[in-house]
């Protein structure tokens, strides 16, 4: 077991490959589609990508296009020429015995990302370079034998390749998470992290802190969840700070994780890049990019998250509420949009009905959306959601209601009178002072009000609570409790 004092002598570097796949209709060199889930083995697959003799590649453009894009998320700069290069190994799920990548000239060059940090923080991640390759298939191992899937051979990938500039496991998670907020923000790609769409390899060393030299370090590969790239990341910190503790070396080599362990376990020695005999695709001519073309192709990239984050500033919300914001918006995109509402409200100095909006999103929505129970209807819930704020501003609805009422009206697929409906419904609060005059007489007069009635007298301004609540119940919730609460208040002090 390592003591704290043990572990703060040493410090954690991580660097972060991870694999994007793209999200293009075809494959990267092949008309095959590129949508494998759900697919029986072996179905969308073409000549090309089973390496069979004399098929030669299309690069398909619509990929390049996604790089491009990938590369203005990354703040990087982009390369006027790139080249494709042949990575050679071995393996089943590979026919071409070859895979196509580019090691020499990548299409994205050096960038930068700011990464929010959960205590209100940041750090910066320098992006060292990222290249286009295809993806490999999969293997299915079932004791003796081995079943090879080639529906994902020749999908179309990025891979995105960090300086190691992170130094713990929740800067790990932070930085991974801003990664896919900002390939999906982009259109990169749909980032279905079950399926695979954004995969991590965490590579992590471990030196004595202060040191100028960084430990051998190991490369878990294969993540597919921000938890998974936290608990590997500190788990290697451990498991090498123990060998070290014992005075033996750390192992340059390829690990995975096993989730249900919670562990990582060797899988290979680490090879170089001698290993791998590149050299240049003959097949396939450079990628050549003008600046005219870079910037037509990057000013379709929608807004991105730290400049939503920019935007939201004026709401003063915390890192929690920022991010339940962008991650809904993502999930849901395509059908969920009311970022660009909450800024046009910003834009418009209208900050109390911007607050409401967010507000509503946060702690009503959300957690409907959440409701794994709960059917979103076809209705426009941003007018919905307009209508409602009125009539909460009119003092026509007490908040209960109005959250009651929004729950019914957005799972419907066809929208009503909302105010007419709500009256018919009884949501509408009466706001008739001489009607509830007569209630707030009859609570204060019940027997069961006496004491809380003498509390009142005395100071005791807790009981108000339950006075407005009687009142509200004998209204059958359809009292004003601001307007039964002053009526009490004139009536018993």
């Amino acid at each position: 077991m390592l003591s704290d004092e043990i572990l703060a002598k040493y410090e954690m570097t991580v660097g972060i490959e991870c694999h994007v796949q793209l999200a293009t209709t075809t494959k990267l060199f092949s008309g095959a589609d590129n949508d494998a889930r759900d697919k029986s083995p072996n179905s969308v697959v073409s000549p090309i990508d089973f390496g069979l003799p004399g098929m030669l590649p299309v690069l398909n453009r619509g990929a390049v296009d996604l790089a491009i894009k990938a590369g203005k998320a990354l703040n990087s700069q982009m390369a006027h020429v790139s080249r494709f290069d042949r990575k050679h190994y071995f393996y089943p799920d590979l026919p071409k015995g070859y895979q196509t990548t580019q090691m020499y000239q990548p299409i994205i060059g050096p960038g930068i990302i700011k990464v929010p940090l959960e205590d209100g923080g940041a750090i910066k991640v320098r992006i060292h370079h990222a290249h286009m390759e295809e993806d490999a298939g999969k293997l299915t191992h079932n004791g003796s034998y081995s079943l090879v899937d080639l529906n994902r051979a020749g999908t179309p990938l990025i891979e995105i390749v960090s300086e190691p500039d992170i130094h713990s496991a929740a800067e790990a998670k932070a930085y991974a998470t801003e990664l896919y907020h900002l390939m999906t923000y982009a259109g990169v790609t749909n980032g279905d992290l079950y399926h695979g769409n954004m995969r991590f390899d965490v590579n992590v060393s471990v030196a004595l802190r202060g040191s100028n030299e960084l430990g051998t370090r190991t490369e878990t590969k294969n993540l597919n969840s921000f938890k998974s790239v936290e608990k590997a990341a500190e788990y290697e910190f451990r498991r090498q700070i123990e060998l070290i503790e014992r005075g033996e070396k750390v192992t340059q080599e390829t690990r995975g994780w096993d989730d249900a362990k919670q562990k990582t376990s060797s899988q290979r020695s680490k090879e170089d890049a001698q290993d791998y005999r590149y050299m240049p695709d003959a097949d396939i001519p450079p990628i050549v990019l003008t600046d005219e073309e870079i910037a037509a192709i990057q000013a379709e990239v929608s807004i991105l998250p730290n400049e939503w984050r920019e935007v939201l500033q004026p709401l003063k919300l915390n890192y929690l509420q920022t991010e339940m914001l962008l991650d809904i918006e993502n999930e849901y995109r395509g059908k969920i949009k009311f970022l660009d509402s909450i800024k046009d409200y910003i834009n418009s100095g209208n900050l109390e009905r911007a607050k409401f909006f967010t507000n509503w999103q946060i702690n009503v929505f959300i957690p409907l959306l959440r409701d794994e129970s709960f059917k979103l209807g076809q209705v426009d819930y941003l007018q919905v959601e307009r209508v409602i704020h009125e009539l909460l501003s009119a003092n026509k609805l007490s908040s209960t209601n109005a959250k009651i009422l929004f729950k019914e009206l957005i799972g419907l697929n066809e929208l009503p009178d909302i105010e007419q409906y709500a009256t018919d419904k009884g949501y509408i609060q009466v706001s008739d002072e001489g009607a509830i005059i007569a209630i707030v007489e009859a609570v204060l007069n019940d027997p069961a009000s006496a004491k809380a009635v003498d509390d009142l007298k005395n100071g005791n301004e807790k009981v108000i609570g339950f006075l407005v609540g009687q009142v509200m119940k004998k209204s059958q919730g359809k009292a004003n409790p601001g307007l039964a609460q002053k009526l009490i208040r004139e009536r018993v002090l």
